[in-house]
């Protein structure tokens, strides 16, 4: 049997204190479940049948700890030892009434406590009161979890209603733990789907704040195109992220692409997750191909083409990071690679010049090995030959950055003559005219016309600035 308590000394010392103050407590859920899957858990849920807000508060003074937070409304208390996060509740059942996302909430016995869970697999509790670690399973989780299935407690229609959010955890916990949706329960999320519907001005059920974050987490999961496929075939997708969605049954052509826009998208998806957990750069993946759709056109002798649809999703980007709440400190870094994704497989032709490479470098500044990952992921053909042969593109492309990089320092340059400098040479105060100047150095850089250095930029000002400032 597993051990639950005596393997842990924070639950040791909480089931020593349920045990004094006669508290009924247990540890429940997420940490159960882990536990065995033979998984690490630092978060703890602990459940109270009584007042958890008391015991959390005994609890705390045991550990000499502050309490981090109280919502007395939902009788949950969280405390923080060592790292450790734990949340107390008391036993209690809560619903929704259909057009409202506020939570009706009672306080319960046990079994009402557990019967409210979303799945089974997460409606397993073990109690602190005694040091024998007896798994309460009262819907056959135990099972569940040995056949890696996600089924709900009691009917789906009526767990789904409690809290439409649900469906989405449900794609989250496959995608997360390898798991299989039970068909009755995969049926209702087809069709309850519509209760996850944001509708602008009314009290929707499910805050657009909780469908971003279970997304999200689907995206940081091990392998995200069991969630986000789940989301498509269920279609949420089509109500949570249309744009997402309406990737399905847009053919391109099969070079080093999957043929189907949706299905390729995933598969870079996956690519990319299986060389970094960076969040951003696997939700640049899901959006490098976005715009594809409405630039769809067919050339004869060439096939499908969307020409400009790394430019039209980089412009996207603002409008979905907006109506997601996504933070807008990472749309610049998810704009800039959307937009540069096709730029570097066009410098593989050997007449490719340095300053090809040098406008690329100084684009993608400290992204670009960033880049280079997305790049290297976009390529999802089942041919291991044109695989191969792409790889070994992308070799040279980055041989060549390298190459410029350290010859010419472009990464993140400026101007080195600074605009203070300019003003005083030229006799202008603050204006634009004073970036077209720097502008103009800047762009002499690149083009190689002269080096990155100070005297060369010096001297080119001179030279210029009369022609550049009688043009303007």
């Amino acid at each position: 049997m597993t051990d639950f308590i005596g393997s842990n000394t924070i639950l040791k010392k909480i089931s020593r204190i349920a045990i004094k103050a006669d508290i009924q407590a247990y540890v429940v859920g997420g940490f159960v479940r882990d536990k065995l899957l033979g998984l690490d858990k630092t978060d703890i849920d602990i459940t109270v049948v009584g007042d958890g807000i008391t015991f959390a508060e005994i609890t705390a003074r045991e550990f000499n700890q502050n309490l981090s937070a109280v919502y007395k409304k939902f009788g949950t208390a969280l405390l923080e030892v060592g790292g450790t996060k734990i949340e107390f509740a008391s036993a209690r059942k809560e619903s929704y009434n259909a057009d409202s996302r506020k939570p009706i909430v009672e306080f319960a016995d046990l079994t009402e406590d557990l019967q409210r869970r979303d799945f089974t697999v997460n409606a397993l509790a073990v109690s602190l009161n005694n040091d024998r670690n007896d798994i309460i399973d009262l819907f056959d989780g135990q099972i569940d979890l040995k056949e890696k299935v996600l089924r709900t407690p009691l009917e789906p229609e009526k767990t789904f209603s409690d809290d439409p959010l649900r469906m989405m955890r449900a794609c989250r916990f496959a995608s997360q733990l390898g798991f299989e949706i039970a068909g009755d329960t995969f049926h209702a999320m087809k069709q309850m789907k519509d209760r996850l519907r944001i509708i602008k001005g009314e009290d929707t059920v499910v805050s657009q704040e909780r469908i971003t974050d279970e997304f999200l987490k689907i995206i940081a999961s091990p392998k995200p195109s069991i969630g986000l496929s789940l989301l498509f075939k269920s279609g949420i997708m089509e109500i949570i992220f249309p744009e997402v969605h309406n990737l399905e049954g847009i053919d391109q052509r099969m070079d080093y692409h999957h043929k189907d826009v949706f299905w390729h998208t995933l598969k870079v998806l996956d690519n990319i997750s299986a060389k970094t957990e960076n969040l951003w750069l696997r939700f640049a993946a899901l959006m490098h191909d976005i715009a594809k759709p409405p630039t769809k056109r067919f050339v004869e002798g060439t096939g499908w083409t969307f020409h400009g649809h790394e430019d039209l999703g980089a412009r996207w980007q603002k409008k979905i990071f907006a109506r997601l709440k996504l933070p807008f400190d990472k749309l610049p870094y998810v704009e800039k690679l959307v937009r540069l994704h096709l730029r570097p497989i066009a410098l593989v032709n050997e007449q490719v010049t340095d300053s090809a490479v040098r406008r690329l470098i100084f684009d993608a500044g400290d992204d670009i090995e960033d880049l280079f990952t997305l790049c290297r992921a976009d390529i999802t053909s089942k041919d291991p030959s044109k695989v191969k042969k792409y790889l070994e593109n992308f070799d040279l492309v980055e041989k060549k950055v390298a190459e410029v990089e350290e010859r010419d320092k472009i990464r993140n340059f400026q101007s080195p003559v600074k605009g203070e400098e300019i003003m005083k040479i030229c006799n202008l105060q603050p204006s634009r005219e004073v970036g077209m100047l720097k502008s103009a150095i800047e762009e002499a850089i690149l083009d190689g016309i002269i080096p990155n250095e100070y005297e060369a930029a010096l001297s080119y000002l001179y030279r210029i600035k009369d022609e550049v400032l009688k043009t303007n």
